[in-house]
This record gives structure tokens, C-alpha cells and sequence, in this order.
């Protein structure tokens, strides 16, 4: 096939530019910096931890949970929707759907505070599921837009324009903080920017992504299991595709490791090192500003040596990441991890999904495809999530960052046997 025109691939790209910001800011720096500020042991209302259905817990043990919860429910609701989505041809409107969710929950935190820390963990929550129940729907266009030499060029783009977006959108809040009086008021509003912001541009997207025409199959199955019906299916043409098998495996055991380190990573900071606001927003930055480079990076380094072998280095270096993160004890000690995490987070996200691409049989059922990617992701998560949370809530966050080398380890043996596989079938990617 023929890769899109400049203005389809670019109007795909921006997705990336619109709901990245949610991965920034939410995820990672204002939101996580907000919620231990309201729930932490310095709050005399949580000082014995954080209540919850009839529990208490630490607030980031309770916040890693809830956000796993969001993952499970999206692996559970995304196969549907998707079979869906491949059978009626609007696809673009559950992204659509998706997308003003996620939006509209971010702009709900506005009324987060002390008073309402359900409140704020639902829409946290609901925020979780919008973002990532669209990229099932936003990842799925790309095989229809792009030829597979120029795949991985157009993941990386897709990526490299996020960390932009994101990083404009961060220094706006920063902006704020600096410029507001001191208080909740700065981040709160940020909070209503990042709704807005991913809204707006996400118009870009809708605006060029073609409408596929309806299919003429008419499903067979309940509306309700159709979508399993097609995961199954789904799951039986990858038992008989070796190569697509194990490089399967391998991203569901190296994703519990990285989604985990980039959802937890700014906790660390706060918890064990007691970093300040600014430099936990400054921190972010770096992370975004490096990983730009690190997508394009990876992407040259792919097809001089081929996908498979730059994933193999790139969880060797998770896998430092891990360790190092550790024994870190000092600020530097932080900026350097998070440069290294900056660098290969990317990179691993932009390659493994055109790296599975490249994988797939041909097939006009990409949005089921990529569900079943999705759903193997979400549920690596949710493990992931569950796994630091619990490690957190018995011992300590050292030894939750510690216990992921064992994912990624897994992860890496798997790789080792995909590139063999590659060896005896002839076919190198």
C-alpha cells in the first residue's frame, strides 16, 4: 500500500500533540505533585494514611489501584469496542467519544481539593479511560495510513510532536504557579487548561482521519461478545504466526515494567527525595525534551539494525533504569534517571508499536488487531500497577522499583527468542 498524504499523516500526528498533555501533566508532574500535597501524612486529616471503602491506604498505594482499575476496565470494554468500531466503520467516533471523556474528567479536577478526594480519584480515574481507551482507535490508523517502510518514521512522529505539545502545555502551568499567588488555584487551572487543550486540538485529527466505509459483514454474535469473538479470533491467527507470538509476550512483560515506571516515576521523586514542585516540573521537562530525541533515535537506529535488536538494547537500559533508581539518593542522582528514562521511553513505546504493525498479517480488521495489542498492554499495566502498589503498601518504593527488573528481565529473554524465530523464518524487523 501507499503511505497517506502529508496532510492525513500529519492530522494523525496531532493526536499525539492533543492528548499528550494528559500524560504530562496528569500523569506525571502537576497531578501526582496536587494529590500528595492534599492527601499526604503532612495533611492532618490523612496522617494515618488515606481512607478508603472501609480501608486505609498510602495515597500512592490508593492512587496506583485506582488507576489500574481504569486499566482493567478498558481491557475488558476495548475489545468490544473495537469489533465494533471494524464492523460499523466509525472507528473515529469512539475515539471521538473517548477523547472528550478523557477531556472533560482532566477539566473536572478543577474541583479536586481536601473535601472531595473521591472525586478527584473518579475523575482521575475517568481521565485514565479516556485517554487510553482512544489510543486503542488512534493506534489502529496506523497501518491504513502508512506503508510499512514508513511506519516506524511515522510512529516516532507521532510521539516526537506529543512530548512538544506536552511540554507547551507544562510550561503554560508552570507559568502559572509562578505567576498566580501560591495555592491550589495555579494547578487546579491547569488542570481545566489540560481539558481544553485536548480537546481543541484533537479537532485537527477528526478533521483529516478518513471515515472508513462501513463494512458489509454484519456480525453474527451479540453486540456484547462479538468484540471477544473477535479478540479470540484475533487470538488464534497469532498462535500460528510464531514471530507475532513471541514479540507479544515479550511487550506484555516489558510493558508492566515501563508503563509502571513512567505512572510512578514523579512519586519516587516526591516521596523519597522530598523534591520540590518546580523541580519535579523542571524534572518532567527534561524527560519530555530528551525523549523527542530518543523517539527519533530509536527510529534510525531500527532501520540501520532492525527493530528487534534496538528493543533488546532498550530494555537493558529499563533495566538499569530500575536498578539505578534504587540507590538513588540524591537530586543529580534523579536528573540522571530521569534523562535515561527520558531516552528510552519513546523510543520502546514508538518502536513496539510499529514493530507489532509490521508483525500483523494483512487484514482490513486493524482496529480488532490493535485491540488485542491493547488489551495485552492495559493488562501487562494493571499487573504492573497492582504489583508496585502492593510492594509499596508492604515495604517500601525502593523495593517496588526494584521487583520490575524481573518483568523487564522476562521481557528481554523473550525478545532474545523473537529474533531467533526471526533468523529461521528469514524475515529481520
Amino acid at each position: 500500500m501507499q503511505t497517506a498524504s502529508k496532510k492525513i499523516v500529519n492530522g494523525w500526528a496531532m493526536y499525539d500533540w492533543a492528548n499528550s498533555v494528559y500524560n504530562l501533566v496528569i500523569t506525571t508532574t502537576f497531578f501526582p505533585a496536587y494529590y500528595a500535597a492534599v492527601t499526604g501524612v503532612q495533611n492532618e486529616k490523612f496522617k494515618d494514611g488515606l481512607p478508603f471503602l472501609g480501608r486505609t491506604y498510602v495515597n500512592t498505594e490508593l492512587k496506583d489501584y485506582v488507576l489500574a482499575f481504569a486499566f482493567f476496565l478498558i481491557a475488558i470494554f476495548s475489545p468490544i469496542l473495537s469489533s465494533v468500531a471494524d464492523y460499523k466503520g466509525n472507528k473515529k467516533n469512539f475515539m471521538r467519544f473517548f477523547c472528550y471523556l478523557g477531556a472533560i474528567s482532566c477539566a473536572a479536577l478543577y474541583f479536586f481539593d481536601g473535601n472531595h478526594v473521591t472525586l478527584g480519584l473518579f475523575c482521575f480515574m475517568l481521565a485514565g479511560i479516556g485517554f487510553y481507551g482512544s489510543q486503542v482507535f488512534y493506534n489502529s490508523y496506523l497501518p491504513e495510513i502508512a506503508a510499512e517502510k514508513d511506519m516506524d518514521r511515522i510512529s516516532a512522529k507521532g510521539y516526537s510532536l506529543g512530548y512538544i505539545g506536552s511540554v507547551i502545555m507544562q510550561m503554560i502551568g508552570f507559568a502559572l504557579v509562578m505567576l498566580m499567588a501560591k495555592g491550589a488555584l495555579p494547578l487546579q487551572i491547569t488542570f481545566l487548561l489540560v481539558g481544553i487543550w485536548w480537546v481543541g486540538f484533537a479537532q485537527i485529527t477528526f478533521g483529516v482521519l478518513p471515515n472508513k466505509p462501513k463494512s458489509e459483514r454484519k456480525s453474527k454474535h451479540h453486540v456484547l461478545a462479538n468484540g471477544f469473538v473477535e479478540l479470540k479470533k484475533v487470538w488464534l491467527q497469532v498462535m500460528h504466526l510464531p514471530i507475532l507470538k513471541r514479540f507479544l509476550t515479550a511487550f506484555f512483560f516489558y510493558s508492566m515494567g515501563v508503563q509502571t515506571v513512567m505512572l510512578v516515576a514523579i512519586d519516587f521523586g516526591i516521596k523519597e527525595l522530598k523534591l520540590a514542585d518546580t523541580k519535579l516540573i523542571i524534572t518532567a521537562v527534561i524527560i519530555q525534551l530528551v525523549a523527542i530525541g530518543g523517539a527519533i533515535l530509536m527510529s534510525k537506529l531500527s532501520s540501520k539494525f532492525g527493530n528487534i535488536k534496538v528493543l533488546l538494547f532498550t530494555v537493558l537500559l529499563w533495566i538499569g533504569v530500575c536498578v539505578g533508581g534504587y540507590f538513588i539518593q540524591t537530586e543529580i542522582h534523579f536528573y540522571i534517571i530521569a534523562s535515561l528514562v527520558g531516552l528510552v521511553m519513546g523510543g520502546i513505546q514508538s518502536l513496539s508499536r510499529s514493530t507489532y504493525a509490521k508483525f500483523m498479517p494483512e487484514t482490513e480488521d486493524t482496529a480488532s488487531f490493535f485491540s488485542f495489542y491493547d488489551v495485552t498492554e492495559k493488562m501487562a499495566i494493571v499487573i504492573g500497577l497492582f504489583t508496585f502498589g502492593f510492594i509499596e503498601g508492604i515495604s517500601s518504593i525502593r523495593n517496588s522499583i526494584l521487583s520490575l527488573v524481573i518483568f523487564f528481565a522476562l521481557g528481554f529473554i523473550f525478545l532474545l527468542l523473537t529474533n531467533a524465530k526471526q533468523k529461521n523464518k528469514l524475515r529481520y524487523i
